[in-house]
């Protein structure tokens, strides 16, 4: 019986080893010591199976145990833009370069709600899913990755429901829609504020686990930055300082000719656009950076 086993553990063993040899070129050696730019972005596609379970994860979780459930992502924009059609265009008055009120909030909500929702969430990734980094391996910027898909198919839902309200408007009489040819540019606005809610989040995200207190400034300095964008109102009711002052916002120059693009209203931005260029890729990239480097040692802070 002893020499059976015998013989048999090492039939065992001879199988392993000739699997590891076979196999040798899929064996990944996971180390905590990396140089400054050793990212491994390319980990990212062999997790691609992953990153998707992910999506299907934050649509699920979202709207579980709700009554409308998806149709939130239809509602929430409508009901921001008639709330704001009748303080800020009705009470206020606040011009809107000859649009329509209502248009005017709900196209400038659709991009504002992609960015926010982005950025929001990418900023939680090290403290909301600190039980899941703790367990196994994998690369962790599959979680804000995930979140920047699923944001996007949900943007992709508003915009539906943009594009059939402007049909509704141009055919009604209320508005006679005006399309610019920039409007193949938008793919290039929505890469964008991507990239710029995915840079500032994780960015965010790697600060929050030793600075506690940037989570309760963040909900606050999101309201701000909302109220510092032009979406209740055109950039060209403001003038001096504080004109200059919401130039610096990157979102500025997008969501601009965003709506120049739709109603061929105001003028194209290229300096905007350019400087929302150069300030999302430095984001990103110092975000990417600053993440790669703190989610070695997170563990020991959250």
């Amino acid at each position: 019986m002893h020499i059976h086993s015998s013989i048999k553990s090492t039939f065992v063993i001879r199988e392993m080893d000739s699997f590891v040899q076979e196999k040798h070129h899929h064996i990944e050696v996971i180390s905590s010591k990396r140089r400054l730019f050793d990212v491994r972005l390319r980990e990212l596609w062999n997790y691609r199976d992953l990153v998707m379970v992910f999506v299907r994860r934050d649509f699920v979780a979202q709207y579980k145990q709700t009554i409308l459930g998806p149709l939130w992502f239809v509602l929430q924009p409508i009901l921001t833009a008639l709330m704001f059609y009748f303080i800020f265009g009705r009470i206020a008055t606040i011009p809107t370069q000859g649009i329509h009120p209502f248009l005017f909030y709900f196209s400038g909500l659709t991009l504002w709600g992609y960015f926010s929702d982005v950025f929001t969430k990418c900023s939680n990734t090290f403290v909301g899913n600190s039980a899941l980094f703790g367990k196994v391996y994998f690369p962790r910027l599959a979680v804000p990755l995930s979140i920047v898909i699923s944001g996007l198919y949900k943007w992709m839902i508003q915009s539906i429901v943009l594009l059939v309200v402007l049909i509704w408007f141009q055919v009604s009489g209320v508005e006679n829609i005006n399309v610019h040819w920039s409007l193949a540019l938008v793919p290039l606005y929505i890469l964008l504020l991507a990239l710029l809610g995915f840079g500032l989040g994780i960015l965010f995200s790697s600060l929050t686990t030793k600075y506690r207190d940037l989570s309760f400034l963040l909900a606050f300095g999101v309201q701000l930055l909302m109220y510092g964008t032009p979406i209740i109102y055109p950039l060209s009711f403001t003038s001096g300082m504080m004109r200059k002052l919401l130039e610096w916002n990157p979102l500025s120059g997008i969501l601009e000719n965003f709506r120049y693009a739709l109603f061929s209203v105001g003028s194209f931005n290229l300096g905007g656009l350019v400087y929302a260029v150069a300030f999302t890729l430095a984001a990103l990239t110092v975000g990417i950076l600053v993440f790669s480097r703190v989610e070695k040692s997170f563990m020991d802070t959250v």
